[in-house]
């Protein structure tokens, strides 16, 4: 009996051991799980196949994409939406390159996202194999880490340092290399309950004097303003961004990418600041005396001519990136660390709000005067009155995603976003084809909301094959199509600063984008009258599955007020009292 017993025992312990042994492909799924990823976007290829091999076996929840660039978008959807990395797995060669736009994207926006390229094997690395592409040199300048596996017993450690650098300090896209070879050898699964980088320390908690400086400025200042960019969005520091304005009385305006960090229909909010920006937001900057920056990157298309930014204006900047304070506007009062942790530790002192009535009643002034406007009339549908009626008929609380271009400025003037996470666009790369495969990222993060992907009739064509995963998953993505047959913003430019030479801006012929969605069986409405306008969106709305609307919007409408390249804030274009 005693012999049977150490028998099963020996057995078992066996068992136990041999469990804990599984192929490279089995670790970077057992790694995902420990990381309580939940869902993957991806395509497979021959390099990556063993992987997926065991996404077959395991039944992992994978999403697959019609194309690389459809699947790096949903995941860059994903992550904004939901906070938590996206993952995207890809194979060797075109597969990883067909990411790399996506993986800059993500870069220059901060977004974690843990990409898995799939490679040849290592002996013949370096040989010009089939369906080899050096992704590691390709994507070491727009990645804020990359590796490349060379033995199964590192997958553990790689995986575990991957997932903290995506994360923590500055958010951003992390690539893991993975040859063939070492994703079928064996090894021992043991995962790594702490991360051990001395490279590697974000400064998360600000320095206490710096903060005493900034909170000592406020004080002073006669003119202060908030700038506020994605930063509080990616510490989840919105609520503390209120607090701290309403405690000071401070006006608040905000980045593109830094919409509904701060409610849109709060009275101490000015709107969107930059080229596109509203008027009273931009004169807001130009005249203060005191401009805290909380979590902005002080990009060209917020700033305008540098030689004009803020000119009376003492510079308070806090971010997490101690390389952006200074990089382009230089910087009295620096902040390094989270934003949070920075407005908890403002909103401790606790002071009293300073003088600010007349300073409000000028910017109050500012809105009334100068709001947006646009030309409307019964005959032919604007694309400004198409925002405004999205935003009206769902209360604020869509989740809102977008291509680039004059969509993409209407969306952000006119939808006013009173919560975080709400907002999904490509800010600092510009890259069409976005909207729509990141509207699917978003839907997955948020299955109860309703996610709108408003998108330009020409950004559309770059990833419109994903229209298949709504029709095999029936979600119930709305594809706003903002039709107005050709490039608007370039044609814009083109009117503007190019004497009217539209080269190659203009789409005379396009694809019947109902008879488009009727192949993929979603359903499809066009649009072309204001009286329609209401009761099709509407009615598409209540729909439980996808929708595509064709909205035939005013062609030649330009996207006002607007900052012309080599001008500063005070002399916007477009601004009509």
């Amino acid at each position: 009996m005693g012999t049977n017993v150490k028998v099963q025992t020996e057995k078992k312990a066996k068992e136990h051991a041999d469990a804990k042994r599984m192929n490279g492909s089995q670790i970077v799924l057992r790694a995902l799980a420990e990381e309580k990823v939940e869902m993957i976007f991806g395509y497979p290829g021959g390099a990556i196949l063993p992987t997926y091999d065991e996404i077959y076996k395991m039944g992992i929840h994978h999403i697959l994409a019609r194309h690389e660039q459809g699947a790096i978008h949903a995941a860059e959807g994903y992550a904004r939406v939901s906070g938590n990395p996206g993952v995207c797995i890809v194979t060797s060669g075109p597969g990883a390159t067909n990411v790399v736009t996506g993986i800059a994207d993500a870069m220059i926006d901060s977004l974690p996202l843990i990409v898995i390229s799939g490679q040849v094997a290592t002996n013949v690395i370096g040989t010009d194999a089939f369906q080899e592409a050096d992704v590691v040199g390709v994507t070491m300048p727009i990645t804020k880490h990359n590796f490349q596996l060379r033995h199964v017993d590192d997958i553990p450690r790689v995986m575990k340092e991957a997932f903290h650098i995506a994360t923590t300090g500055r958010p951003g896209p992390v690539l893991i290399d993975l040859p063939k070879d070492v994703s079928t050898a064996e090894g021992e699964f043991k995962y790594p309950e702490s991360v051990h980088m001395p490279g590697y320390q974000p400064t998360v908690q600000p320095n206490r004097l710096q903060i005493k400086k900034l909170s000592q400025a406020v004080q002073r200042a006669k003119k202060p303003v908030i700038l506020a960019g994605s930063g509080v969005l990616h510490a989840d520091g919105a609520e503390e961004l209120r607090e701290f304005a309403e405690q000071q009385q401070l006006p608040v305006t905000n980045t593109l990418l830094g919409l509904g960090s701060f409610p849109g229909d709060h009275s101490l909010f000015l709107g969107m600041a930059g080229m596109h920006g509203l008027y009273a937001a931009n004169m807001a900057l130009h005249e203060c005396d005191l401009l805290i920056n909380i979590g902005a990157r002080f990009d060209d298309r917020l700033t305008g001519s540098l030689q004009h930014f803020a000119p009376d204006a003492e510079i308070a900047h806090v971010d997490i990136d101690p390389a952006e304070i200074g990089k382009n506007v230089e910087t009295a009062i620096p902040v390094v660390g989270d934003a949070k942790e920075a407005l908890k530790s403002l909103l401790s002192f606790n002071n009293e709000p300073g003088q600010y009535d007349d300073w409000h009643d000028h910017l109050k002034a500012y809105s009334k005067n100068y709001p947006l406007w646009y030309h409307g009339d019964e005959k032919t549908l604007k694309p400004q009155a198409l925002m405004e009626l999205m935003y009206e008929e769902t209360n604020g609380e869509a989740v809102v995603t977008t291509d680039v271009g004059q969509h993409q400025m209407w969306a952000a003037q006119y939808y006013r976003f009173a919560n975080p996470h709400r907002w999904v666009t490509s800010g600092g790369l510009g890259t069409m084809g976005f909207g729509f495969p990141a509207a699917i990222g978003a839907q997955f993060a948020e299955p109860n909301r309703d996610v709108i992907a408003v998108i330009g009739d020409a950004g559309f064509q770059m990833t419109l094959q994903e229209m298949s995963i709504l029709q095999e998953l029936n979600l119930p993505v709305k594809i706003v199509i903002v039709n107005n047959a050709s490039l608007g913003m370039v044609r814009q430019w083109q009117e503007l600063f190019y004497e009217e030479r539209y080269s190659h801006s203009l789409f005379p012929i396009q694809p019947d984008f109902l008879k488009l969605a009727e192949a993929y069986n979603i359903k499809g409405y066009k649009i072309e009258t204001p009286s329609d306008a209401r009761e099709v969106f509407k009615q598409g709305l209540r729909e439980d599955g996808p929708v595509l609307f064709d909205f035939r919007v005013t062609a030649d409408e330009n996207c006002y007020p607007m900052i012309a390249p080599g001008k500063g804030h005070h002399e916007m274009e477009g601004i009509r009292p």
